[in-house]
């Protein structure tokens, strides 16, 4: 039964990461993109994070995958952000005279 559920959060994930790779490939602007990209991409590691973690049977690789589900999560956050900020910099210096 654990192994169903494992399989079932990881294809999940998958279904995420496959989303979010169509949202950036066919969303019109840079911050649709970014959205679809982090939202799904979050969500999908999220998801195979915790079919891994289920999979795995020791705290110490539970604890592991959470720690880099954290920072992977933090990380792309910030490249979302730093990527939006960017493009609207790059915006607003196109509108001035």
């Amino acid at each position: 039964m654990l192994d169903w559920l494992a399989a079932a959060l990881i294809g999940s994930g998958l279904v995420f990461f496959l989303a979010g790779t169509v949202g950036l490939l066919r969303f019109p602007d840079v911050y649709t993109r970014l959205h679809a990209l982090t939202k799904a991409d979050n969500t999908g590691l999220g998801l195979l994070a915790a079919g891994v973690a289920l999979l795995s049977g020791t705290w110490q690789a539970i604890l592991l995958i959470a720690l880099i589900w954290f920072l992977a999560v933090t990380a792309a956050s910030i490249a979302c952000h730093l990527v939006a900020r960017h493009h609207l910099r790059d915006e607003r210096e196109d509108d001035t005279p």
